[in-house]
Formats: structure tokens, sequence, C-alpha cells
């Protein structure tokens, strides 16, 4: 009952657009009818999925991997600072600004700042060496390492997170389609609902918050790797420029080069990841 509850007003919201649009139907050409040399431009926020990655960690005095780590997002909810200035990349955001150079294609920066966390509260096989000098923090951990069970739980032997994020810079190209008509909507000027779905590459620029071994903390914007990606959704036009759009969206990530501590140590993963997205925004023609 409570699902039928919440479904109904976006039902009887969408019955009451789509037959105001076919009740204000004029002869004239559409301004939704062609997109070349629009500029579009949204914000939104997403929910982030990892699949698990061995991570390698290397410093002077020892080189590990902790195996098939398994790790998540940091999901915020419906919060204020998704658009309070000064705290936009406090939640999990995304947000895109592109060009139409033909009536179904568009090309498009964007960021998605995810979250990634590497799960503290997981026992996860070690394996490689540590050979730390007795007098420096981390020593305690030294020894051979051949698939010794870990519990990470503490954080005293790895902490590991991109919580500042995991920060996918990336260039798009996308296909886009008015599928209105399969819906009954006419007047498109009211009331458009277009298919679109993308391809896109770029780099990660993460702030890691990593402690290993005790060693004191990197924190910074670092260029750490690659990805590429690809993504589909649905975008609900409103009169003429305002629109939401969802998008599920997955792609590969490699991290080659992940600053941890201030000295030269490092950490390097790969993984496949996924997003649900949801955004606003606009679009006009200058």
């Amino acid at each position: 009952m409570k699902t039928n509850f919440l479904f109904t007003p976006f039902l009887v919201l969408f019955l009451s657009i789509n037959a105001f649009s076919q009740a204000n139907d004029p002869i004239t050409e559409r301004y939704t009818a062609h997109n070349k040399g629009k500029f579009f431009a949204h914000w939104g926020g997403n929910r982030s999925y990892y699949t698990t990655s061995d991570i390698q960690f290397e410093g002077e005095g020892y080189n590990f991997t902790v195996e098939n780590a398994q790790s998540h997002d940091l999901p915020k909810g419906w919060n204020i600072d998704y658009i309070k200035p000064g705290s936009l990349t406090s939640s999990q955001t995304n947000w895109k600004i592109g060009y139409f150079f033909h009536d179904k294609f568009n090309v498009s920066i964007g960021v998605d700042h995810m979250k990634y966390v590497m799960t503290q509260d997981q026992t996860a096989m070690i394996n490689g060496t540590i050979n730390l000098p007795l007098t420096e923090t981390g020593s305690q951990f030294n020894g051979i390492y051949n698939n010794r069970p870990i519990n990470l739980t503490d954080g005293k032997f790895l902490k590991f997170e991109h919580t500042n994020g995991l920060n996918y810079i990336f260039t798009e190209a996308a296909y886009y389609t008015d599928i209105s008509s399969l819906f009954g909507i006419t007047n498109t000027d009211i009331f458009q609902l277009n298919f679109t779905e993308g391809i896109g590459v770029g780099m990660l620029v993460p702030r890691t918050d990593a402690t290993v071994l005790g060693k004191q903390r990197h924190d910074e914007f670092h260029i750490s790797g690659y990805g590429f990606s690809g993504d589909a959704g649905l975008n609900f036009t409103f009169f003429k420029h305002f629109y939401m759009q969802t998008e599920l969206k997955a792609g590969y990530i490699n991290m080659t080069d992940v600053r941890t501590t201030y000295t030269d140590d490092h950490a390097q993963h790969h993984f496949w990841y996924g997003e649900t997205i949801v955004s606003f925004g606009g679009i006009f023609r200058l």
C-alpha cells in the first residue's frame, strides 16, 4: 500500500503533463525538435559500487599486497550539502557540461566525485614482506607474509580510503534520442522523454586518506591512474530547458600510483565499478 501511495503522485504528474502537452499542440516546429548547437550542464549525486581488488603497498622497508580487499562507498543520503557552497565535495556528487554537435550526438566533460572506502571490518589475506627498522612505527608487523590473515578492524595495520574522493575526471561522447512518441507525448516543448547512452575515458585524481603501518598520510590531490566508462539513462526535459536525468554507469579504474605517505611510498590497485546517478540541469542554445 505504501508503494502505491508513493507511486501515485508521479503517475498523476506524468499523465497530467502528457495531457497538457497534447492539448497544447501547435503546428509550428518544436524548439526540442533539434539539439544541434545547444549546450547543457547538470549536477547530481550518486551511489557507487566496487568489485574487490588486490591492493599493493610499497615503500622503503615493505612491499605487501592485501588480497581481494572489500570496499564500499560513503553515502550521505538526502542532504543540503549537495547544494551548499563549501560542502559540495562532502557528498558523492557528479557534474557534466557538454555541447551537441549533432541533433543526436554530444560531447562533454565531467567529474564523478565518488567515495571509496576499504572496508575496515574485514580479515584479509596478506602477501609480501615488511622489514622496518625496529625503532620505526609499524615494525611490530615485521615478517614474511604468505597468505597470512590479518584483521584490519582496528586500523593499526592499514587504513585506506579515497574519500575526498575517488575523482574520475572524464570526457565523453554520447548518443541522445527522443522517445516521447513511444508514450504518446506530442508536445515535446512541454515535456520530452529522451534516451541517452555514452562512453567515456579519463583520469583519476584522488585525495587519498591512507595510514600504512602507522605512517603519516599524504592526503593531497594526485594524478593516480586512468579509467574508462559507459552509461545509459533517461532524460526528462520540462518546458524546453530544464531536465532531470537518471543514469546507470559502469567502468574500469586502474590506479597505478596512489600516494600514501610524504615519502615515495605508494599503492596501486585496479577494479570495476558501477554507479547509479540522478542529476538536475538545463539545456540552452547560446
